[in-house]
């Protein structure tokens, strides 16, 4: 077995049919399939643990609820205050959503959806987009635009300041990307590199792969296991950022 091939096959996306709209392709792909099937996994879990009152779904709102809590009064409440319930369904919904991605990419034969680069820059380009969105929502566009450079400033450096502001926007989103993405193929990578062990020590003997193979399976599957907490962290840790990015647009001082 080939390590690169393997570990290509599971985190590189790949068209499964092309459909050509002028210069997007827009034809499905395993990586877009994840990510749909666990938005489905998600909302249909929400749902059935809020609305049904059977004897699973409770068990399922007990879990559920106090994330769904966390969220509000940890992440949205102490950075948004009065305007909460305004936020608070984007921060909920990009919780769950990434935590269901990151949860998913851990399903044998899934792709890894927050794994891959694109992905996650997605979702870095929803958390800038959302900052001017509602930067300019409360303050308005005149006001927003002039709050991105501190007060204070002599007139003659506020274009410079204004265009370092701004990319330091952008970095503090690249570095939402590059968390996400970088945590994610690090526990995919580390556990394929343990199975991997058994191919590699049975090229030398057939004992040595029986050998280490207790081994190299018992790390496999505790880094498996860390990585369901490392997609819970990674899941809060979006979403906390993303919540200090948009306070920061939403309050400027």
């Amino acid at each position: 077995m080939n390590f690169e091939n393997v570990l290509a096959h599971h985190l590189i996306d790949h068209k499964l049919f092309h459909w050509q709209v002028g210069p997007l392709d827009l034809g499905l792909s395993p990586l877009i399939l994840t990510m749909w099937a666990a938005a489905a996994a998600a909302a249909l879990a929400l749902t059935f643990a809020a609305r049904s009152a059977s004897a699973p779904a409770r068990l399922l709102r007990a879990a559920v609820e106090p994330a769904a809590l966390f969220v509000r009064d940890e992440i949205v409440e102490p950075v948004f205050g009065h305007a909460t319930s305004t936020y608070l369904p984007y921060f909920l919904t990009l919780f769950f959503f990434l935590l269901a991605c990151n949860l998913f990419g851990l399903v044998p034969y899934a792709s890894g959806a927050t794994a891959n680069f694109n992905v996650t820059a997605a979702m870095a380009l929803c958390t800038f987009l959302f900052i001017q969105f509602a930067g300019v929502k409360e303050q308005g566009l005149f006001s927003y635009v002039v709050h991105i450079v501190p007060g204070g400033v002599p007139w003659w450096l506020w274009p410079l300041l204004f265009v370092i502001e701004v990319f330091g926007m952008l970095a503090k989103c690249i570095s939402l990307c590059i968390r996400l993405f970088a945590n994610m193929l690090a526990g995919h990578i580390v556990s394929l590199s343990f199975i991997f062990l058994i191919f590699i020590f049975a090229q030398m003997s057939h004992v040595a792969a029986v050998g280490v193979s207790p081994a190299a399976v018992g790390l496999a599957l505790f880094i498996y296991l860390m990585d369901v907490l490392v997609s819970l962290l990674q899941a809060y840790i979006f979403t906390m950022l993303t919540a200090l990015f948009v306070g920061g647009a939403v309050h400027p001082h």
